[in-house]
Parts: structure tokens; C-alpha cells; sequence
């Protein structure tokens, strides 16, 4: 374990996993944790969160565990609240909920809109809500996005309210980085390209025919490099993001995509 973000506190929402193996929110958890922070990691989900605080506990991290819905404000109040009583501040917000449904706007539902509004915009506006008066009163404090290059490219099929929700994220970052810069806090975004994850095999095989390992065969080939990048690599990201080295960096857009949006372009 290294010690860049050793007795910082800090949130991960979307912090298990929809299947098995590591989605982009537990890689973060324990990646943070392996840097010596401590941990509140949150899912609505609650067995899947208490997966990823065992993996933090049984490497000799410390996490404790909130369920709760990202689009409601007083789950998200009371968020904030839990990491304050458990560890007496916040250091570092990390967003990772995020849920993908393709269709463009005449093939998606309007419940598949006010889904995507919900959980990955709205969830972004109530977490920072309460998480950047705690920040505010310490004078410092750290938030990481994570968006996604759909919000500017386009990758192969309709994914307009994933798009859009993923834009607005990037343009809501921005401001609040502008915002609070001379309170001592920053706001960085990470946007992954394709990744092989969990929720990209849950969400997104039909786009592509239906066949997992076809989807997945696909996505590869598509990449400059050859392959798809995984959850460490968002990770990683997120981490330089969140720590100290990066202390002079806010309300960038950090891509993490194998060059695949030079491909686009």
C-alpha cells in the first residue's frame, strides 16, 4: 500500500457491482483504500457494497457501508452525514452511479429519459448539494466524475439520453469548479472509452447482436490499442484526480480511451 491519499475520507458512490468481477465504482474503493484512505462505500445495493468493503477490510483498509438511492436528496443528506459521523470529515466525492440505455429519442421511452436524468444527473447535483458545504467549511475538498466519452462522440448506435446526462455531467463539473477553486476545492471529471466492465456486458450485448463475446470481440477491435481498457484503468484516473499531485488541475476532462475519440474525430 502507498500512502497518497493516507487518512483521507472518502465517498464512492456506485461502489459495488451489478455482476461479478470489478466494476469501475470497486476498483475505485479499493484502489483509494490501498492508498491509504478511508472508505464509506455506497450502493443501493447492500450486499454488493458490503462485497467491496470486504475486499477493503481482508487487504487491512478501513471502509464502512451506506445504501441508499443517489437520485433521492435525503438518502444523499444522510450520505454526507454517515461519512461525517464515522470519520469526522470528507475529503474526496468520487460519482461513479451510472446506469447506460441505448435509443435514440424517438425508440427510447420517456420512463428510459427520466431514468437516466435521475440517476446520472440528478444523483450528481444532490451528492455535491451536501458534500460541498463539508468541503467548504474545511476548505479543501476534491470531486471526481465520472462521465464518459459518449458525451461528445458518437459510438456506433443511439445513445442519446446516456449522451446527454454524460454531457451535462462534464458542464456541471466545470461550473463548480469555477465556483469553488478559491474555497480550496476542485472538480475533475474521468471519461472512460470503451471498458470491459460489468455493467458494459449488462447493458449494451443487445446493442451489438445479442452475443457477449461477440460485443466484446467488437469493442476490441475497435480500440487503437487493440484492446479495451478495465475498471483500473478509470481507477487510476480517478485517483491522480482526487490526490494531492494533481492539486492544481480542476474542472478538466480527463479521457481514459485507448485513443478511440482520435479515432472518431
Amino acid at each position: 500500500m502507498n500512502d497518497s491519499m493516507r487518512d483521507k475520507v472518502v465517498i464512492v458512490t456506485g461502489a459495488g457491482a451489478i455482476a461479478e468481477g470489478w466494476s469501475n465504482g470497486r476498483a475505485a474503493a479499493v484502489l483509494y483504500a490501498r492508498e491509504g484512505a478511508r472508505l464509506l462505500a455506497v450502493d443501493r445495493d447492500l450486499q454488493s457494497a458490503e462485497a467491496t468493503c470486504a475486499i477493503i477490510r481482508e487487504e487491512g483498509g478501513t471502509c464502512e457501508v451506506f445504501t441508499g438511492d443517489v437520485s433521492n436528496s435525503a438518502d444523499m443528506r444522510r450520505m454526507v452525514e454517515a461519512a461525517q459521523d464515522h470519520f469526522g470529515r470528507l475529503d474526496v466525492l468520487h460519482n461513479n452511479v451510472g446506469i447506460a440505455e441505448t435509443g435514440g429519442p424517438v425508440e427510447a421511452s420517456e420512463e428510459s429519459w427520466n431514468r437516466l436524468l435521475a440517476v446520472n444527473q440528478t444523483s450528481l447535483f444532490l451528492t455535491c448539494k451536501y458534500a460541498l458545504p463539508v468541503m467548504e467549511a474545511q476548505k479543501r475538498g476534491a470531486i471526481v466524475n465520472i462521465a464518459s466519452i459518449a458525451a461528445t462522440h458518437w459510438l456506433g448506435f443511439p445513445y442519446v439520453g446516456y449522451s446527454a446526462t454524460k454531457a451535462a455531467m462534464i458542464a456541471f463539473t466545470q461550473n463548480i469548479a469555477v465556483q469553488y477553486a478559491p474555497l480550496g476545492i476542485r472538480a475533475n471529471c474521468v471519461s472512460p472509452g470503451f471498458m470491459n466492465t460489468p455493467m458494459v456486458s449488462a447493458s449494451l450485448t443487445k446493442a451489438y447482436g445479442g452475443e457477449v463475446q461477440a460485443m466484446l470481440d467488437t469493442r476490441h477491435a475497435q480500440c487503437p490499442m487493440g484492446f479495451m481498457g478495465d475498471a483500473w484503468d478509470v481507477a487510476h484516473a480517478a485517483l491522480f484526480l482526487a490526490s494531492d499531485a494533481a492539486r492544481y488541475i480542476t474542472g478538466t476532462n480527463l479521457v481514459v480511451d485507448g485513443g478511440l475519440t482520435l479515432r472518431c474525430a
